[in-house]
């Protein structure tokens, strides 16, 4: 009884900021995640060959993605404790924010560019790490050859969207996000279909129409970070300031959770290959249900997020002990929606397959997908929240970097290559294998927490 008092915290203040911060960042991922859903649907209704030519191209560019995101959520460890130091020391923690920023951005347009090179120059090889089907390797070239630019918008979007709101600016990135969505809808429907005297494009069509959006998504959040904001006062000028002496803290504390986003995206990528030689039938089921566990983890993402700002600034203000109660209510909260995001994706399921127009085959699979996917959201809520939210805001990155992928290389990804090529199990236990790092992370993760350990100290001082 005394362990789950303390999982729910009598302090309604420290729920309601969860919830002004978590809110918009979970609308914004699920307008996100409408927007993958949407090209899905346009995409399938072209075929499953479309579909698995998209969908495995996607995996490629999601490696990219996590890696921005780890960049991102990297330098928000420290951009969220200074944010929280600033009362105390206002002018080194701002100048050091802005260095932090500045760093991120530089480091996000090198890997954009890096990407951009590779996929241009090799379409067809990327294509054939994830299927050996000459159609889908085909047709996933040739929305390659449509997207490649499409990393320099996506990086600095994405980067720039967590700063600001490590920083509590959680609306501007949501507004943003809605107007995508729309672009991005109108584009398709016309690029994909043929519509208003453009030809008809589609597999290319739906890589114009996500340009389109990046590029309307990134044009605006940059131009507001560096002209409109005034809270961090960054400018386009501050790209070019020098950051040597900020470089070995964030090195100490950013660069640990780039590397193991890095490697978790590689082991994605692995997760994906497997998939993708079990046949289409199985990529396309795989493509289907993960939509709707992207839809399933909105809210769980947004608490994850605040979870990271929120113990970065409470550990800024020297607040050692709340921020130890704050992780407990942290674990109560990823129990509860374990249990929510779970019974969605059951009573959700049969609406989402059935709105492909799939073979039976492909329907039998979704359904096992399904089932597997609400018992691994049981413990991926508890592991998200506590590793990518409370851990990480208090720097506890270089463990995490080893917990993340050694229970992902250790443990999954050779259960699952057994299991699908092996033993030939159903698609239910392959995908149970495929993601069993999940449930290993969800009992790890509270042991870590208790020990007291994850918090570290982070220095403002740049020279």
């Amino acid at each position: 009884m005394k362990a789950i008092k303390r999982l729910v915290l009598s302090d309604s203040g420290f729920y309601r900021r969860v919830l002004f911060l978590a809110t918009p960042i979970a609308l914004q991922s699920l307008i996100t995640i409408g927007v993958n859903m949407l090209d899905n649907l346009m995409v399938g209704s072209l075929g499953e060959i479309s579909l698995s030519a998209v969908s495995l191209a996607n995996q490629f560019i999601t490696i990219y993605h996590i890696l921005c995101m780890g960049l991102g959520m990297g330098a928000s460890v420290l951009v969220s404790r200074y944010w929280g130091m600033k009362e105390k020391e206002p002018s080194e923690s701002m100048l050091a924010l802005k260095k932090t920023l500045c760093i991120m951005i530089r480091i996000t347009v090198g890997l954009a560019l890096l990407f951009s090179i590779v996929t241009f120059l090799f379409p067809e090889l990327i294509m054939r790490m994830f299927t050996t089907e000459p159609e889908v390797i085909a047709m996933g070239a040739r929305y390659f050859h449509y997207s490649f630019i499409t990393y320099f918008f996506l990086g600095l979007s994405l980067t720039c969207t967590i700063v600001l709101r490590s920083v509590g600016q959680v609306k501007i990135p949501l507004m943003v996000s809605v107007g995508a969505f729309f672009v991005n809808l109108c584009a398709n429907y016309i690029l994909i279909y043929g519509k208003l005297g453009m030809p008809r494009l589609e597999v290319a069509g739906a890589a114009l129409g996500t340009l389109i959006a990046r590029l309307f998504e990134a044009g605006i959040i940059c131009g507001y970070l560096f002209l409109r904001d005034e809270q961090i006062g960054f400018r386009f000028k501050d790209l070019f300031m020098k950051t040597k002496d900020l470089l070995g803290e964030y090195i100490r504390i950013s660069i640990p959770v780039l590397i193991s986003d890095g490697i978790l995206a590689l082991g994605n990528a692995a997760v994906a290959m497997v998939i993708g030689r079990l046949g289409v039938a199985f990529v396309a089921a795989n493509s289907i249900t993960s939509v709707t566990q992207q839809m399933s983890t909105v809210l769980i993402q947004g608490v994850s997020q605040a979870g990271a700002i929120v113990t970065g600034q409470t550990l800024g203000e020297e607040k050692k002990d709340k921020a130890m109660q704050q992780a407990y209510g942290f674990l109560g909260l990823g129990i509860a929606l374990g249990v929510i995001s779970a019974l969605f994706v059951v009573l959700t399921q049969n609406f989402i397959i059935h709105s492909y127009r799939v073979s039976e085959e492909t329907m039998v699979i979704a359904y096992q997908l399904m089932d597997a996917i609400s018992v691994i959201l049981l413990f991926q809520a508890t592991n998200s929240i506590m590793t990518k939210g409370v851990l990480r805001g208090g720097g506890d990155t270089k463990i995490l970097m080893l917990a993340d992928n050694i229970f992902l290389w250790v443990l999954s990804i050779p259960l699952g290559m057994l299991a699908g090529f092996v033993f030939h199990l159903p698609a239910f236990v392959i995908y149970i294998c495929l993601k069993f790092d999940q449930v290993v992370k969800a009992f790890w993760c509270v042991f870590r927490l208790r020990s007291g350990k994850w918090i570290k100290k982070i220095h403002a001082k740049t020279a």
